[in-house]
């Protein structure tokens, strides 16, 4: 994009595609610049260029990085960053981001999620709270040493209201929008190593709690078989209604997937690579989305369908976490529940 006023053209028109129908550019961009309505119209008509502070002030306000505009043949990338790390985990801000992306995203008329699981995908166990519990008070206390959590131990009903409300919020999202799931063993086994490590370190506040907890992800498990066998997503103690053929599921073998993200809404598409478990960079960069897209392509040509067609290899890939969940309780002496 070379010619005079491309990147400019290129600015206003990607503002446009993001804007609330209910706003107007031309409103919007004079008072962002404090320019009147007749400037604002000969920016946006390319009669006048604008100057770097003025893109800078707009890219800004529309977080639209200037560098997102240029060539796509660029070995650069701008990423929209939400950054975690040790004492900088705000688990309301990051669940906010979450629930605010999937807003957007049901506003499409066709959309997908397409996720390469090395952990197993939030909106699959969000509707559980004792999972969401434990996981929340894993990852801050021993992924990013929350000090407030200096020698505590995990009680199922430490979890907050809010954070429940807001992770069903999430999850019935989640079932709005049509998703492929490319899943191996270890991305349900890392689950349980997590539990064993807390139990071994005895970060539990009774062994109850940890059988609560077992039995929470068995329930939320035999769940998520009864999904793949529908091809839909649902509410776990609901009727089985939702959207048919939105949930596809893949088993791999040979692949350790790394919890890459790649969505598509109406004509556009956005891509995220995770860092630091739970750190966020996405791009909606067309060759970056291209490329993540075509592995994820390579990725589901190398497995195995196991959702609605595929019963039995379906069965053996669940079969096999349901020994491994009792596995774990035998090592462990827990009982079994009736």
């Amino acid at each position: 994009m070379n010619a005079k006023g491309a990147i400019q053209e290129k600015l206003f028109k990607h503002i446009k595609e993001k804007l609330p129908t209910n706003l107007s550019l031309v409103h919007e961009v004079s008072e962002v610049l404090g320019i009147s309505y007749d400037s604002a119209y000969r920016r946006l008509r390319n009669e006048k260029s604008l100057t770097l502070d003025e893109a800078l002030l707009i890219c800004n306000r529309f977080n639209c990085p200037l560098t997102s505009l240029i060539e796509e043949s660029s070995q650069f990338l701008t990423f929209q960053h939400l950054r975690v790390g040790p004492e900088a985990f705000d688990k309301t801000q990051w669940l906010s981001f979450i629930h605010n992306r999937l807003i957007t995203i049901c506003q499409a008329n066709e959309k997908q999620i397409v996720y390469a699981a090395k952990d197993p995908p939030i909106f699959q166990y969000f509707q559980f709270p004792e999972i969401v519990a434990f996981k929340i008070f894993f990852w801050e206390k021993t992924l990013f040493h929350s000090q407030k959590l200096e020698g505590k131990k995990l009680a199922l009903n430490s979890i907050t209201p809010d954070v429940v409300d807001k992770c069903r919020k999430i999850s019935a999202l989640s079932l709005q929008i049509p998703t492929i799931e490319i899943w191996n063993e270890d991305t349900f086994r890392i689950l349980l190593r997590q539990i064993e490590y807390y139990w071994v370190s005895d970060y539990f506040e009774s062994e109850q709690v940890l059988i609560e907890l077992i039995n929470s992800i068995e329930t939320w498990l035999i769940h998520n078989q009864k999904q793949a066998e529908l091809g839909l997503k649902f509410l776990y103690g609901h009727k089985p209604q939702g959207i048919e053929n939105s949930y596809t599921l893949y088993e791999n073998e040979i692949v350790l997937n790394d919890n890459t993200i790649y969505i598509t809404e109406d004509n556009k598409c956005n891509a995220y690579i995770t860092y630091n478990v739970l750190g966020l960079l996405g791009s909606s960069n067309s060759a970056f989305c291209s490329n993540v897209s075509s592995f994820h392509k390579v990725l589901i040509s190398k497995s195995n369908v196991i959702s609605q067609v595929g019963e039995k290899a379906r069965n053996r890939f669940f079969n096999k976490l349901h020994q491994r969940i009792e596995q774990f309780r035998n090592e462990h002496g827990l009982s079994v529940p009736k």
